[in-house]
């Protein structure tokens, strides 16, 4: 056999004995769970800004910007709910470099995936404790969902991800907003295929029992833009856009049409100070369209303490080892700038 069994690893419930969730931060949880589903099913018009690193590759510094975010969530409550990037996993293309946390606690060292399963509970446990803001992440691996399910209060669905049956049967069983992102080539109706899934009910194996599931009336898409077979940024966020999925979302039947809109990636041909241009254009499409306004439910930017990115052990702290991301400055400006939209 070609696999190596290095070790047999905790299960979730041994990982949630050893770092359990304190019974405070469980009712922060529910109450912002209750907020963010409020938005999605169209009961509060307060809006989703998802922000924060590309990868959530250091506790401190990570914990460090989830507390600045916390005292502009302050400020802006009445209109924005602001739920912090904890990505703990990063798909990669070609399958090298840093696939965050749970691989590498200490990314310049090897992998270990125990002390990687641990640090990913410690940070989000800590972001909540120390702010009352509960975090997004993405669902790379389904199998991993266990390990944080009483953690989280929103889960993205990468591009690469958005086509597999075990992601989407997954997602099925979720009590938390799941956003389904276009996959890389653009097409929107794999993206609405796949909320159309997971909002139903299903049976499957899943970590080696045999689950049932309800579905989740939370799932909606993400728009991330493409690439096209030049390998050439599509960008799908334009008013035209917008448009051409409210029409498609109206053929099919689906629960609390909802969409969030990734600012970076391939909308922004991943030149982070975009960012800024691309949310202004799609909050000012959400003035000039009721549709539109309804629709599009939150935005996602990738923002850190400082700007720009670095390669690992570049030593600056706050600063992406990923993708770029807008730095605090420019980020908090963005924020109330959302704001006043409301």
């Amino acid at each position: 056999m070609s696999f190596e069994f290095v070790r047999k690893l905790p299960t979730p419930v041994e990982i949630k004995e050893a770092l359990p969730m304190p019974e405070e931060l469980k009712k922060i949880k529910a109450a912002r769970d209750a907020e963010i589903r409020d938005v999605l099913t169209g009961k509060s018009n307060k809006f989703l800004v998802i922000i924060g690193p590309c990868s959530a590759d250091n506790e401190e510094s990570v914990c460090d910007y989830v507390s600045r975010l916390a005292k502009v969530n302050e400020k802006v409550s009445d209109k924005l709910i602001l739920i912090p990037r904890i990505y703990t996993n990063k798909p990669r293309t070609t399958g090298e470099g840093y696939k965050g946390i749970v691989h590498q606690p200490d990314p310049e060292k090897k992998s270990d995936f125990l002390a990687g399963l641990m640090a990913m509970r410690r940070m989000h446990i800590r972001s909540i404790a120390e702010t009352g803001l509960t975090a997004a992440d993405e669902m790379l691996y389904p199998e991993n969902w266990r390990y944080i399910d009483d953690i989280l209060s929103y889960v993205a669905i990468g591009a690469r991800s958005v086509e597999d049956q075990q992601h989407r049967l997954t997602v099925s069983g979720f009590d938390v907003a799941a956003g389904m992102k276009n996959p890389t080539s653009g097409d929107l109706s794999v993206m609405l295929n796949s909320v159309y899934a997971a909002q139903h009910p299903h049976s499957f194996i899943y970590r080696g029992w045999e689950v049932n599931t309800t579905g989740n009336e939370l799932t909606h898409t993400i728009l991330r833009g493409a690439t096209n077979k030049h390998g050439n940024n599509i960008p799908n966020y334009h008013y035209e856009d917008l448009n051409l999925l409210l029409e498609m979302y109206g053929k099919m039947d689906l629960k609390n049409p909802a969409c969030v809109i990734d600012s970076n990636h391939s909308n922004s041909g991943k030149k982070f100070e975009q960012q800024i241009r691309i949310i202004k254009e799609v909050m000012h499409s959400r003035k000039l369209n009721a549709d539109i306004h309804r629709l599009v439910k939150g935005v996602m930017i990738e923002s850190y303490i400082e700007e720009g990115c670095q390669k690992v052990g570049g030593g600056v702290y706050g600063k992406s080892i990923t993708d770029p991301c807008l730095g605090w400055a420019d980020s908090e400006r963005l924020i109330y700038d959302i704001a006043e939209y409301e």
